[in-house]
């Protein structure tokens, strides 16, 4: 039998993890506002097709950023989405992780799952040495989703991120690839 690729990037035994395309605004969109009150005040995905064509596209042809979507292996369907922002080289090799579960996904480790490809190929084939996320303290979720991937508690800033009108305080998390390594 012929060897077929595989259109993610990486697999875990329940979702496999993929760059964003354009093709994917309706799924996200719709995902997006049916996810509305699971996010709503922490996050604010593209609700529209519109808004996820910019979305997408910063994330498709900016080299500080890269974008993946958590898709659910049996269907095909986007559970979540996994982004690292802010990506820095030379001596420094760290981005900024940001990302959601939508409504139908929450709950059944589907991001957990994802964070743990997504770290894997951030590690690995993007080189790079360290991932932070930024959880505001009342997030419990995302800060779960953190802990849980083993990363460390380094900090807090108040006022660090303009969200929903307002600069909100955040708990600062991150991880090595030293870190990951010996885990």
């Amino acid at each position: 039998m012929p060897h077929t690729a595989s259109r993610y990037l990486a697999e875990g035994p329940r979702v496999g993890i993929r760059h964003f395309t354009y093709d994917d605004g309706p799924e996200f969109a719709a995902r997006a506002r049916e996810s509305k009150d699971l996010h709503h005040p922490w996050l604010f995905p593209p609700a529209t097709e519109e808004a996820y064509a910019a979305y997408a596209g910063r994330l498709i042809e900016d080299p500080t950023k890269a974008g993946f979507l958590v898709c659910e292996k049996d269907s095909g369907a986007i559970a979540g989405f996994i982004n690292i922002n802010n990506i820095v080289g030379g001596g420094f090799q760290c981005g900024a992780l940001g990302y959601g579960a939508f409504a139908h996904a929450a709950g059944r480790g589907l991001m957990r799952e994802g964070l743990d490809l997504v770290i894997g190929h951030a590690f690995g084939p993007m080189r790079l040495h360290r991932l932070e996320i930024n959880a505001q303290p009342g997030n419990a979720a995302s800060i779960a989703l953190a802990r849980g991937a083993g990363f460390r508690l380094e900090g807090f800033s108040p006022d660090m991120i303009y969200i929903d009108g307002a600069w909100r305080d955040h708990e600062r998390w991150a991880i090595t690839a030293e870190m990951r390594a010996s885990g």
